[in-house]
């Protein structure tokens, strides 16, 4: 292709030249270079290509097309995750549109997953699809997702492993428990939101009618309040979780509470024959300043109390079920609160899961219609805190209340069965790799290097992390039970009843399927549970290489793709994915999962606000590249609202703010605009103006290219031994001009090898805008004009090869940040530097691809020569001067180079001045327009040229309003007295210093129109 259609229109290009690269197979890892690595961070099988991914997709693809280019054997590995909750939730809902009365329960598990895998089939690679939009330049062949065979049995081994190491263990602890799901959720999977909330103040009268004397102090020590007291009052939002509370405790220097610490007060609630009585603790938990300085501890419903109860041997009495309905379960209310008793006093009880310590009247109810039960029985006897009026305390205030990310409910606190890791070695040796030990330096490198001290954080403040799911869809568990409870971990069945000491059913042995011994073989029950996305995720370095299977590791090349080069990530997950996946893979492959981990900010809107559903503030990638209407944008912000009243809000901001939908913009402007926007670690206000702008930059390119077609056709240049940049064609420029921007090519090759190496994708972009806009698309088409239209054939064929050159050099530049648009330009010229094949594959340009050692002067001369033009070109704007009018150019004074550079450059200044003539003065100009370039002073005649007249009215009035401008900062300045800050003082000074020579340079102008 060597023709171009008349202007820049992305649709007609990008998907067709996406559809060649993939068939191409061009994104392959190929050649034997040195091994380049990226590991995509696995998106969501449900999910759809948003704002965060097109921003951290758009840098992975620029570093990977950018290192290919240079001869890396590149591999991004693309996958993608199960997402065990979000998809059943996904099929759950598509089982109900199809109205046959079929749930995930109806269905069973077996019959239920094959149903999740049909939809996997048909609509699992939505976002695949979305990315290649997008451009992404992974290798597709390779994709693995999590639930692959190859990726499961990694996982699968790792789980083993972990277990037989001591590692991996089973125990009751609290978790994060999504009533609606009936899942343990991670911390990710929470949204703490504020809320309207209330705070109840109750009374815990102290056992056998004790009292105390009770003290309050002010800051100073004074007394403020002494009273009797045979209570101790606490304040909770939850007082439904008061059934199971186990101890009340006090901060140790809390001098109010200190009689009674020791001592056992009462529970006010549940029946008065079987009221409890609890002790009062000390412990670092309670804040004295916070309410009344003691807190109820409930171990098995809030985890700062687990964490008390934990240190002080307090039993964990749970009083829900996993729907979040107050427990109906285990021993009775007498015996239970019996049992309770004896443990308040110090004896020991042992397991208390059948406790239930729900009166039998509660039983059953909704967490919340609990909760207003114990709170009317409690206010009913007299024991809520009153105020002055005998109204119960209750505060209206604002709190942070947990919601699951997915159901939408109020989390709950739950104390279950579930797997664990043991964490505390792993994350010792985790901070080992990053901060480094004995003075070196650590093998991961966090870039900014401020996200240390977030990933240092959360490694010293480690818990065991819980690793199983109550789902079906994910990796199921490897561990069986027999009917004594014992648990048999191993990699399959088979395996497990041979660890039980049995044959495997079906196996040999006696007529039943066999056992070893000729015992009676036990049934054993695989664990329902799987293992969380985290889990499987954490093992994606090395799963997705074929790990634990030795052939399967040298297909994909293990070797050579771990570790990783860079992880390009979000600061939200540095410690769910980024820590995991540094402790798992150093722990069990012996090696860290990537060198570098580059942490991105988020996209926000264009007043920095979070997008959100919610907000109505969410921008579709796909919509900025290929275009919406109003309606159908309106359509998607209003549709599946949470709150259906929020949509006439949402249409009417939409509608302002798009009132004629978003145009088609193409990927590459969506693409430039992230990578300009990509400052280091920062979040960023996407403005769709910006995009606009980069749309823009792409037609001036394709303008660009035009240019060069249309001024070199017929042209080839002349074949030579060791031509440069691969064309096969010597370089020899004539004109200063080409010497200039081979120099600046030079340089700005050098700027991009920077940038890039230090990931500042920003000013990488910054450098190269400048470079393609500016000083090529700008400057040296004009300044290559003299020659391509003048009578010099030397220099003109010079001109169309280095004009051909410098374009192809800076489509490979940008090709990284905006690969439609550079490869379609490049079909265009390729064919005339005798090149074939894609741009994808060319080399990247490096500093010193040409020795321009040489051109410095001619560097220094054309950049006199665009401040020359500049100047006039200004003056001719300032007085209105038709384009096509020849002026008159005089200078005076300047130096020896000036005017060794007027007269090696007069035909370029005639040119691109549009001057008629160029003289020096001795003495005054006549009426003239001035400039001024370093010391050179430039006049343009002003006769014939404007109306003398008007020009000196205007002169008077500028003068007028420079002269008042001057005359205020005068006068500023003399009232300034000694505690003026000095930089005031000198920002003002350096004002008058302005306006004085402005006024200077106006009086000297209208002195020569006299």
């Amino acid at each position: 292709m060597t023709t171009l259609a008349t202007g820049y229109d992305p649709k007609s290009f990008e998907t067709r030249l996406y559809a060649q690269w993939e068939s191409s197979g061009v994104f392959a890892p190929a050649g034997d270079g040195p091994a380049y690595t990226i590991l995509l961070p696995p998106p969501n099988v449900t999910g759809t290509l948003h704002m965060g991914h097109a921003f951290q997709h758009t840098l992975m693809d620029a570093l990977v097309r950018y290192h290919r280019m240079r001869g890396f054997r590149t591999l991004w590995q693309m996958g993608s995750d199960h997402a065990g909750i979000a998809t059943e939730m996904v099929v759950g809902r598509n089982l109900a549109l199809e109205g046959k009365g079929e749930t995930r329960d109806s269905l069973g598990r077996e019959k239920f997953i094959e149903k999740v895998w049909e939809w996997k089939a048909q609509s699992g690679d939505t976002i695949e699809r979305q990315m290649r939009r997008l451009g992404a330049s992974g290798d597709w062949s390779r994709s693995v997702f999590t639930m692959d065979p190859m990726a499961s049995d990694a996982v699968i081994e790792a789980f083993v492993r972990l277990y037989e190491q001591g590692l991996v263990y089973r125990g009751k602890r609290l978790v994060n428990w999504d009533p609606v799901l009936k899942t343990a959720i991670s911390d990710l999977e929470v949204e703490n939101r504020e809320v309207p909330g209330h705070m109840w103040h109750f009374k815990y009268p102290l056992a056998g009618s004790e009292t105390y004397e009770y003290i309050e102090r002010d800051a100073d020590g004074n007394v403020t309040l002494r009273e009797t007291r045979d209570y101790i009052a606490i304040a909770t939002t939850r007082p439904e979780t008061m059934l199971g509370d186990g101890a009340v405790a006090v901060h140790p220097s809390d001098a109010r509470y200190a009689p009674i610490v020791g001592k056992l007060c009462e529970i006010p609630v549940g029946p008065k024959q079987h009221r409890r009585q609890i002790p009062i603790i000390a412990d670092e938990h309670p804040d004295p300043d916070f309410g009344s300085g003691a807190v109820k501890i409930t171990g098995a419903h809030d985890f700062n109390d687990y964490q008390v109860a934990r240190r002080h041997d307090i039993p964990l009495y749970a009083l829900m079920d996993d729907a979040a309905r107050m427990r109906t379960d285990g021993l009775g209310y007498g015996e239970s609160a019996a049992i309770a008793g004896r443990a308040a006093r110090g004896e020991d009880v042992g397991d208390v899961s059948a406790v239930n310590l729900v009166p039998d009247d509660l039983r059953g109810l909704d967490r919340y219609e609990a909760r207003a039960r114990v709170i009317e029985a409690i206010t009913a006897e007299g024991l809520a805190v009153t105020d002055a009026e005998g109204a119960p305390v209750v505060d209206n205030k604002p709190i942070m209340q947990p919601f699951g990310d997915r159901s939408g409910q109020v989390i709950e606190p739950f104390l279950t069965d579930q797997w664990f890791v043991k964490m505390d070695g792993l994350a010792k040796r985790g901070l080992e790799l990053v901060e480094g030990v004995d003075g070196k330096p650590g093998e991961v490198k966090f870039v900014p290097p401020n996200w240390i001290n977030t990933y240092r954080h959360w490694m010293e403040n480690i818990q065991d992390w819980t690793i199983s799911r109550q789902l079906w869809w994910g990796h199921r568990i490897p561990a069986w039970f027999d009917d004594a409870g014992n648990v048999y971990v191993a990699r399959t069945e088979e395996e497990a009843y041979r660890r039980a000491g049995f044959n495997p059913p079906g196996k040999g042995g006696d007529a039943e399927g066999g056992s070893k011994d000729g015992g009676s073989r036990p049934a054993l029950r695989q664990d329902p549970d799987v293992l969380e996305t985290w889990f499987s995720s954490a093992m994606f370095p090395f799963s997705t290489q074929g790990w634990p299977n030795e052939d399967a590791m040298g297909e994909r090349g293990f070797d050579v793709a771990l570790p990783t080069s860079v992880l390009v990530t979000g600061f939200d997950i540095i410690f769910f994915w980024v820590a995991r996946m540094i402790m798992m893979t150093d722990h069990l492959v012996g090696r860290v999962p990537f060198r570098d981990v580059y942490i991105t900010g988020l996209v926000r809107d264009s007043h920095g606000q979070k997008m959100s559903k919610s907000k109505g503030n969410v921008l579709d990638p796909l919509d900025i590249i290929d275009g919406i209407t109003a309606d159908a944008l309106v359509a998607k912000r209003t549709t599946g609202l949470m709150k259906p009243q929020d949509a006439p809000r949402i249409e009417k901001a939409t509608r302002k703010e798009f009132p004629n939908g978003i145009n088609a913009h193409g990927a590459d402007a969506l693409r430039f605009t992230m990578a300009a926007l990509a400052g280091p670690g920062r979040d960023i206000k996407f403005d769709l103006s910006r995009a606009e702008g980069y749309k823009n930059f792409c037609n001036k390119l394709w303008n660009a290219t035009r240019f060069a077609l249309m001024n070199t056709e017929g042209f080839q240049p002349s074949p030579s031994r060791g031509g440069l940049g691969g064309d096969g064609c010597a370089l020899q420029p004539v004109t200063d001009a080409e010497k200039w921007i081979l120099a600046r090519l030079d340089a700005v090759s050098a700027e991009a090898a920077g940038h890039f190496a230090s990931y500042r994708f920003d000013l990488l972009a910054q450098a190269l805008y400048e470079f393609a806009w500016n000083e090529v698309c700008d400057w040296f088409v004009e300044l290559a004009k003299p020659a391509l239209l003048g009578d010099d054939k030397a220099a003109a064929d010079s001109t169309r090869h280095t004009l051909l050159h410098v374009l192809d050099a800076l489509l490979r530049l940008l090709h990284p940040l905006v690969p439609f648009v550079t490869e379609e330009l490049w079909q265009a010229i390729a064919p005339k530097l005798g090149k074939s094949g894609s741009i994808m594959v060319e080399p990247y340009p490096q500093a010193g691809d040409l020795d321009t050692a040489a051109y410095a002067r001619a560097d220094a001369d054309i950049e006199w020569l665009k401040a020359m033009v500049s100047a006039v070109r200004r003056i001719r704007s300032e007085l209105g001067v038709s384009p096509s009018k020849q002026v008159a150019l005089l200078v005076r004074g300047g130096g020896a180079d000036d005017a060794a550079r007027i007269a090696h450059l007069d035909a370029q200044l005639r040119f691109l001045c549009r001057v008629e003539r160029i003289e020096t003065l001795d003495g005054e100009p006549p009426a003239a327009a001035p400039a001024l370039v370093g010391e050179l002073q430039l006049f343009v005649p002003l006769e014939g040229l404007v109306d003398l007249a008007a020009e000196r009215t205007r002169l008077d009035k500028e003068l007028a309003k420079v002269a008042a401008e001057k005359g205020k900062s005068e006068t500023k300045l003399a009232k300034f007295g000694g505690n003026v800050p000095p930089a005031v003082v000198e920002q003002e000074r350096k004002r008058l210093a302005d306006w004085s020579s402005k006024l200077e340079a106006l009086t000297a102008q209208r002195a020569r129109l006299d």
